[in-house]
């Protein structure tokens, strides 16, 4: 894994944006943005897939405490249908960007596409998650966040275990659609929920 690239190169103000929930059938696709404070650093940020459940929950709360600002958004189920999930995600990131308290100087997005209405220059990192600590703070908030609303979602309906597969299409979860039908989380747009649909 490539090191870290200090946040001094871009100046103090860079934040970091990443989403969680691309891949799932169900639930709102989660981003987060996030500033460092550079005088705060944050040991063992990440890849937030590349963590423990435990160690991403220490970390988002580290986070939270330490950097100069964060924010969190989410594109909804019905946007992620009609837009599609991946400008659902960019609208998500933009939003999140939009929350932050300070301005950034400069903004860092994890992938090869950058969202709209950014307010500064921004730089799209593939792997960002694994190169930029912002970055990876930032997937940390936003998987955190993400997985707590579904866990949340397999109270309602626990007849899915949400709380096992958070949405993504598993053989425990497609068996459970199969069964009982979709839920009004369930992205229609997906195709394991279209097909569904279309019976």
């Amino acid at each position: 894994m490539e090191p870290f690239v200090s946040q001094v190169y871009f100046g103090d103000l860079l934040a970091g944006t990443d989403e969680a929930g691309r891949g799932p059938l169900a639930g709102e696709v989660v981003a987060a943005a996030v500033i460092l404070d550079p005088n705060r650093p944050i040991a063992g940020l990440a890849d937030s897939k590349k963590l423990s459940e435990k160690k991403r929950e220490a970390l988002f709360v580290e986070i939270q405490e330490k950097a100069v600002a964060y924010g969190v958004a989410s594109a909804t189920i019905e946007e992620i249908d009609e837009i599609n999930i991946l400008h659902a995600s960019m609208l998500a990131m933009s939003r999140a960007v939009a929350l932050l308290s300070v301005a950034p100087e400069h903004v860092l997005i994890d992938g090869n596409r950058i969202p709209p209405n950014l307010p500064c220059p921004a730089e799209a990192v593939v792997k960002g998650d694994a190169r930029h600590a912002a970055i990876s703070a930032a997937s940390i908030l936003a998987k955190v966040t993400r997985d707590r609303d579904i866990v949340q979602a397999a109270k309602i309906y626990p007849q899915y275990g949400f709380e096992k597969h958070k949405g993504y299409p598993t053989a425990l979860h497609l068996k459970a659609i199969q069964v009982h039908g979709i839920t009004p989380i369930h992205r229609r747009s997906f195709g394991p929920v279209k097909k569904i649909l279309e019976r």
